[in-house]
């Protein structure tokens, strides 16, 4: 992996404040009529990596909108680099978004189409054909380079978009869901050209609705849902709070009916369930560390408890989200890392 070129031609830009914050929304609300698309997001990020986890129509898409200037808060205040990005086209020129929807253009090969957005932010012909080259070489498609776009697989599609995002050289870089559609080799790929750029000490926010798939690009997460940021830290800590959230945990085990009965008297075990087609328990805990800690006691004591499988909601995203809303309606986000409120 080749490390992204830096723009040596920036006559033309203004050097934005280094001290400046990355990203503040200050109560920020946008709404769609009367549907809230993002929903009193109070953010304050300093300079770095982010990833933005939701599910589907959580806000994410909505939240972009924001930062990059293509949408106006209904109430609130939204800065990038300490300026309105509604209104500043030097914030906007330090921007680069690799967005969710599918690069479509007809007959028009890779070098054609960042060579043209080169030259739309006032590049001269020499000028954008030197920069052309080097970014294409860090994406891999500079032997693809002359090929149409439109003949691309899906994965050559969003290396071509993630082109066209960094080819200014910009100093944030957005990408919102950029491992859509693609196979196991290419998410890795991408992956690697994401900690590449990382790396350079450029910024990143990056937005998915799967947790594992940014875990290797970005320790600094921020979860929303509903247009509300709910939770925001890293990847254990999120795990932590899901652990400390009432869930059910299924058990498979032999001593399944002694299981049961050591169990039952516990005040953190709000219901139990025996199957009956196996040995299975469906335990709902209220705080599930608690009970991870005995079964790991009991199974180790003198007359041990045998656990053949243990399943547990660590990990899963949609579960995480769930209990975070049902528990948490309408209050404030949980501030994990001290960056969101």
């Amino acid at each position: 992996m080749t490390t992204a070129p830096p723009f040596e031609h920036r006559t033309d830009l203004e050097i934005i404040d280094s001290n400046a914050p990355l990203v503040e929304l200050q109560h920020a609300s946008l709404m769609y009529g009367t549907v809230l698309g993002v929903n009193d997001v109070h953010l304050d990020l300093p300079r770095g990596a982010y990833a933005l986890v939701g599910p589907n129509g959580a806000g994410k898409s909505t939240l972009i909108g924001l930062i990059t200037g293509a949408l106006r808060p209904t109430l609130g205040h939204v800065k990038v680099f300490g300026k309105n990005p509604c209104n500043s086209r030097h914030v906007l020129r330090q921007i680069g978004l690799c967005p969710a929807s599918d690069l479509l253009v007809h007959g028009v090969t890779p070098r054609q189409w960042l060579k043209l957005q080169l030259q739309l932010i006032g590049l001269s012909t020499k000028q954008a054909i030197a920069r052309v080259d080097e970014t294409l070489e860090f994406v891999g498609l500079a032997d693809a380079q002359h090929r149409a776009i439109n003949t691309f697989s899906l994965g050559m599609r969003q290396r071509c978009k993630l082109a066209q995002a960094i080819s200014h050289d910009p100093e944030l870089l957005i990408l919102d869901e950029p491992f859509n559609g693609l196979d196991p080799i290419g998410r890795h790929q991408m992956t690697e050209m994401l900690v590449a750029w990382k790396n350079q000490g450029k910024s990143l926010l990056l937005a998915s609705h799967v947790l594992h798939e940014v875990e290797q690009v970005t320790q600094s997460f921020m979860l929303i849902f509903g247009g509300r940021l709910l939770a925001s830290g890293t990847a254990g800590e999120l795990r932590r709070l899901l652990a400390d959230l009432p869930q059910d945990i299924i058990l498979e085990s032999p001593d399944r009916d002694r299981l049961a009965s050591k169990l039952s008297g516990q005040p953190w075990v709000r219901a139990l369930h025996r199957t009956v087609e196996s040995n299975q328990l469906i335990i709902t805990a209220d705080r599930p560390l608690e009970l991870y800690q005995c079964l790991a006691q009991w199974s180790n004591g003198d007359d041990p408890i045998t656990i053949e499988r243990l399943t547990g909601s660590d990990g899963d995203i949609s579960t995480l989200f769930r209990l975070l809303v049902s528990k948490h309606r309408g209050e404030r986000a949980y501030q994990l890392s001290g960056t969101t409120s």
